[in-house]
């Protein structure tokens, strides 16, 4: 960024210095401070938003903290926005982009992320285990074709507002009362039949879930995937998590950590793997929400959700209140 002029005739000075000339001879100028508008500063936001702007041969400066590439046709994250260490904001929506690099992860100051109206199938794993886990605060998945995410999802324990709209979602995440500072969710126009049981556990600002199919709740029709006597894996799984005994995949195979991992809860309090009885059962959503948007057409703000237990005692106690609250 310096003139021209000038620096040809510092290295010139120098070259007659290091040559060993009299420094009364050499053509010094007077040093004179340089202004603040001579100085260009550490550009930390760039913002392109047609495909012509798009810098195909130039490096983005690496001192970016935003940078904004909407409407460029991308199918792919340019590798060379993976290597900007300083990104908080990112923001890649109304593109093409199919897949997410695992190196996304490596953003670990990012913050926000902005990936609506793109043509993502899925939200790896992968990520979900990077240092997104902390920086996270901010997703916006909306206008994808995503129908699950994956477990791992409610790692990102640092999100605080998350939009899933105009997907096509059959369920949520089965442990997103992990994400307990999360206090903005919309999954509007998704294909929820019903909600998980972890999703009471959530305390929110705002909701969103209109237009998604659910389902009529109908606690009397049970879905019974409990086995008698229960086998000797359910009764150690049960056990594992009940008195919650320390496991890992250096201890179990991994697919029974997994099992572990998404072990349902009665409502008395133990757990069941896969021995259990399901049924659906009406949730008014503001008990997790403060501000509700209707959920249907008809000024509904009640959903369904899933509710388990671990016995046929624990479900007969639980049908008979209901049947005493409903005359």
């Amino acid at each position: 960024q310096a003139n021209v002029i000038n620096l040809k005739t510092f290295l010139s000075a120098v070259r007659l210095a290091h040559q060993g000339n009299d420094t009364g001879v050499l053509p010094l100028s007077p040093l004179v401070p340089a202004k603040n508008s001579d100085v260009e500063k550490p550009k930390t936001k760039m913002i392109i938003t047609s495909r012509r702007d798009y810098p195909l041969t130039k490096s983005f400066p690496f001192s970016l903290e935003h940078l904004q590439t909407s409407y460029c046709k991308l199918a792919r994250i340019d590798t060379r926005v993976l290597s900007l260490r300083k990104l908080r904001k990112l923001d890649l929506s109304h593109n093409h982009i199919k897949q997410l690099p695992a190196t996304l992860g490596d953003l670990v100051c990012l913050q926000e992320l902005d990936l609506h109206d793109n043509h993502l199938e899925a939200f790896s794993g992968a990520l979900c285990n990077s240092g997104l886990q902390k920086s996270l605060q901010f997703l916006d998945l909306s206008q994808n074709q995503i129908q699950a995410l994956p477990l791992e999802f409610c790692q990102l324990r640092g999100l605080v507002q998350l939009r899933l709209d105009d997907n096509a979602l059959l369920r949520l995440p089965c442990r997103i009362g992990q994400l307990s500072r999360l206090r903005f969710l919309s999954a509007a126009r998704n294909k929820l039949p019903f909600l998980p049981s972890d999703f009471r556990k959530l305390s929110l600002e705002n909701l969103d879930l209109f237009g998604n199919p659910f389902e009529q709740p109908n606690p009397l029709v049970p879905n019974i995937q409990l086995k008698i006597p229960l086998t000797l894996l359910e009764c150690a799984a049960r056990a594992t998590v009940n008195h919650r005994i320390p496991y890992g995949c250096h201890l179990l195979p991994s697919h029974l950590c997994k099992d572990l991992e998404v072990a349902k809860t009665c409502g008395c309090g133990s757990a069941c793997l896969s021995s259990f009885i399901q049924i659906t059962v009406t949730m008014n959503l503001h008990h997790v929400a403060h501000t509700v948007v209707l959920v249907d057409n008809m000024g509904g703000t009640h959903a369904p959700v899933l509710c388990y237990f671990c016995s046929l005692g624990c479900y007969s106690q639980f049908l008979d209140r209901h049947l005493q609250s409903n005359g």
